[in-house]
């Protein structure tokens, strides 16, 4: 009798799964998907529980579960959402006639999308900073489906189209500047968005490089720690393996278990060598701001111009972490750490950032950089230095030295400007 009972209930939902979904239904699942894009954009996916989504709608967790058998089904939803989103801006840009209107239209419409969900007229979509923690071959998959959609938006000149290294590049530069704008556009209230989108196609179009002036020449500093060599290998290793999940799927991303696995060392080895793992995440953090500072110094010690000191600063910091190195950790990961931890450590970064807009207008005094809005240009360098840490993804097969003409001059001197440099191997 149970048996049968049983079957007859699998039958009842077998059935209701096969109904056409009803409104209240897509109406209830639409509501749990924003309130989960809440959760991951404020603890990230690994803190995301099904109880935290359900007790913003005043459920139960099974009351979620009967939408979602489980967090990442749940999560997969949330990114798949936002992917749809950013491919109708793409799609939407691509109806104009040439890279300048298709970069424009793109920027102009995120911006604008930006405007209205900060005022509640459109819904808000996940962060993309810890989308690979998923592990879901479905949503990377339409992650690397919209990039591939996006590298039409900037081709080149018809009579010479961009190489396909060019086109990865400047797209991955692209894409990142556009994502990186969380972690700074809630300074400004949202009827200046229009404006910063004004200031960033600006950058984007025209970069940073003043008419006249050449691309100065430099020689990279040495951003190891003395010798190149550290005081302590395993305090290294333990920092190197704790900044690559982090980047990859956040501060809780980054568990003792999965750091320790990542090493094929115990937690007790762990333990060893660190006291908890916040004492090892504010490290990492804390080495990133130093790398920086190290590069700031030292491109200012040697002098020269505005654009020279700015030059040499960004393509130190993404040659450092192209050539193998320690990679530097990623700002968007901070939107996963708890508050106590990161406001001192975003008021860092806020330093450094303060710093750049300061050799900006270092630049625009001396005429080597031309006049621009000096915070926004140093959040778009820092947010390209960033993404150097992601470009190997992006454009396999480029070499540490072609980080310089093919990602970090295309900023400087536009997104549209000639190429610099010729990666024959790759074209």
């Amino acid at each position: 009798m149970t048996h049968q009972m049983s079957g007859s209930a699998d039958a009842k939902v077998s059935a209701v799964a096969r109904r056409a979904p009803t409104r209240r239904y897509e109406a209830r699942r639409h509501a749990i998907i924003a309130s989960a894009v809440e959760e991951l954009n404020r603890k990230g996916m690994r803190a995301m529980t099904l109880g935290d989504v359900a007790a913003r709608l005043s459920l139960v967790p099974t009351g979620v579960i009967y939408y979602f058998r489980n967090k990442e089904e749940l999560a997969a939803a949330c990114f798949h959402l936002a992917i749809e989103r950013y491919n109708q801006l793409i799609d939407s840009a691509m109806s104009e006639a040439d890279d300048s209107s298709r970069m424009e239209a793109f920027v102009r419409g995120y911006f604008d999308f930006r405007r209205r969900a900060q005022l509640g007229e459109a819904e808000e979509i996940a962060k993309f900073n810890d989308v690979r923690g998923l592990n879901s071959r479905p949503v990377l998959d339409a992650f690397v489906d919209m990039f591939r959609n996006a590298r039409d938006l900037v081709r080149g000149p018809v009579d010479a189209p961009l190489s396909r290294i060019d086109r990865n590049t400047r797209t991955h530069l692209l894409m990142s500047e556009v994502f990186g704008t969380t972690v700074w556009i809630e300074q400004s209230v949202p009827d200046d968005y229009d404006r910063l989108a004004d200031r960033m196609l600006d950058i984007l179009r025209h970069g940073l490089v003043a008419p006249g002036a050449s691309w100065p020449q430099f020689d990279l500093p040495q951003l190891d720690q003395a010798g190149g060599r550290p005081a302590d290998a395993s305090a290294e290793l333990f920092l190197r393996a704790a900044t690559e999940l982090i980047n990859e799927e956040g501060y809780h991303g980054a568990s003792v278990e999965r750091i320790s696995a990542r090493l094929n060392v115990s937690k007790g080895a762990f333990y060893h060598h660190n006291e908890t793992k916040d004492e090892l995440v504010v490290a990492c953090f804390e080495r990133t701001c130093e790398i920086m500072w190290r590069a700031i110094r030292a491109a200012e010690s040697e002098g020269g111009s505005g654009l020279k000191v700015l030059a040499q600063i960004s393509a130190a910091l993404v040659h450092f972490q192209m050539a193998g190195n320690l990679p530097l950790l990623r700002i968007t990961a901070l939107t996963t750490v708890p508050l106590t931890m990161q406001q001192p450590l975003l008021a860092k970064f806020d330093r450094i950032a303060h710093r750049i807009a300061s050799v900006i207008c270092d630049g625009i005094a001396d005429g080597s950089i031309r006049p621009v809005d000096v915070n926004v240009a140093a959040q778009m360098i820092t947010g390209m230095i960033n993404a150097g840490a992601e470009l190997r993804d992006w454009a396999p097969g480029l070499p540490a030295e072609g980080a310089e003409p093919h990602y970090v001059r295309p900023l400087f001197e536009g997104m549209l400007s000639p190429v610099a440099g010729d990666l024959a191997a790759t074209n």
